[in-house]
């Protein structure tokens, strides 16, 4: 365990923030927001959201889908954190500042976890937020107990990749969050199907993200896309990695590829992949309902079950004395998917 007396990490704000509390940070490379939901005594489970996006705009829709919220809540106190500068409201970082690496990012999720005391963690991430939490598990591997990684990125951008990076720099910081930037980081986020198109409107909840990318601080954006870019391929590390990992990843994400590619690097007793249909990057947000019975059989691994309200749920296990022992296993880590690769629709595993 890593020590727990970190002097540069101290608590300056707390604020009652859309049911959840509100702390911001003080780390070595800059202030983090954290905003806690739920009983501090339970398990931690910790987000990180995709560039441009906060626990708002990446994670809202997974916790709005009730039975998901029921089973992450049930049994976990959720951390959502946020990029610096992400969180609403954020003010422009200062140019002064260096723009942290992803190492600097990885480490400051360990000093926030080390300012609350936290132990072992389950991580939930999405794209570049589910790179950091990998770095952060291969850095501090006895600082994460599972991972939950949503389209995530593992290798060094491609050159399509590194191409549409550029452009979409190029427009922070000529023309901070323009209309062009915006289809950019749509286009990364969500499939065809609800961003729509001159027949048929956005759906809602790309409407909500383009109010939210309104409040962005586009140097704040710009400094966490340079850290991205600027990644290295985490693969010799993967097949080293040992805790149990659940890979969602939609048919239509620009990083789909990505996430086939890190399944195969990662050791298989620990993971497992479910493919989403017609679904883009942010499954938690497209599809959520699309994750519950994946998580629920994943988090069954760990001894943890829904509320005894949802045991009537089809999808809900009764208790973890009525699981089949080998749903238990670390060969299945509690997924009764094969194989590895699975694709589900938005009701149910195929």
């Amino acid at each position: 365990m890593a020590d727990l007396s970190v002097d540069s990490v101290c608590l300056d704000v707390e604020t009652i923030y859309l049911g959840g509390k509100e702390h911001i940070v003080r780390t070595g490379t800059g202030s983090v927001s954290v905003i806690i939901y739920g009983d501090p005594e339970k398990p931690a489970l910790i987000t990180y959201p995709d560039l441009a996006l906060n626990h708002v705009s990446c994670f809202q829709g997974l916790f709005f889908c009730p039975e998901a919220a029921a089973l992450l809540l049930h049994n976990f106190c959720v951390y959502h954190i946020s990029p610096p500068g992400h969180e609403l409201g954020a003010a422009a970082i200062s140019e002064g500042f260096p723009v942290p690496s992803v190492d600097d990012l990885a480490d400051q999720i360990l000093e926030v976890l080390n300012y609350f005391r936290l132990g072992a963690v389950m991580c939930m991430g999405v794209m570049a937020g589910a790179y950091i939490l990998t770095l952060f598990a291969m850095k501090y591997r006895e600082r994460v107990v599972g991972l939950i990684l949503v389209s995530p990125l593992c290798k060094a951008p491609s050159w399509t990749e590194w191409l549409c990076n550029k452009v979409m720099s190029n427009l922070l910081y000529y023309y901070g969050m323009c209309g062009l930037l915006k289809e950019c980081l749509l286009y990364r986020y969500y499939s065809k199907e609800v961003r729509g198109n001159a027949e048929v409107p956005e759906s809602d909840i790309v409407q909500a993200c383009r109010r939210l990318l309104d409040e962005r601080q586009s140097a704040n954006v710009l400094r966490f896309l340079q850290a991205i870019d600027r990644r290295a391929d985490l693969s010799d590390g993967l097949r080293k990695l040992k805790c149990r990992t659940l890979i969602f990843v939609g048919d239509s994400s620009p990083f789909h590829s990505e996430s086939l590619d890190m399944i195969a690097k990662l050791d298989k007793r620990y993971s497992a992949l479910v493919e989403v249909l017609d679904c883009g990057s942010i499954v938690t947000e497209e599809q959520p309902q699309a994750m519950l019975t994946s998580m629920e059989y994943f988090l069954m691994g760990y001894g943890l079950h829904m509320p005894s309200q949802y045991s009537g749920s089809p999808r809900s296990p009764l208790s973890p004395t009525c699981i089949a022992p080998e749903l238990l296993s670390p060969e299945s880590m509690g997924l009764k998917l094969k194989p590895i690769k699975t694709r589900v629709t938005s009701q149910r595993l195929h």
